[in-house]
């Protein structure tokens, strides 16, 4: 299935359609403009090495693998907690 053939809900098309109108663009416009702004995993990766790398540079700061892991560990905790209902 291409691209051009993929459905979404009604509901869903005519709040991104309202959304589009309020800032004068057309659905597709908007749709087209809002997919520049999403990053592909790779390039968020990307992203994230220049970053570490700089901060690195500018703190010397330069976790381990399992200083990462830990981090990671303890950003989803915290995460899980905001999001329980």
């Amino acid at each position: 299935m291409s691209d051009a053939n993929v459905r979404i809900p009604e509901e869903a098309r005519d709040r991104l359609a309202a959304v589009a109108a309020a800032e004068g663009l057309s659905l597709r416009a908007y749709l087209a403009r809002l997919a520049e702004t999403v990053l592909t995993p790779a390039e968020r990766a990307a992203r994230a090495d220049k970053a570490k790398t700089a901060l690195n540079a500018w703190t010397g700061y330069n976790p381990t693998a399992g200083e990462e892991a830990a981090l990671d560990d303890e950003l989803d905790r915290r995460l899980a907690q905001v999001q329980r209902p």
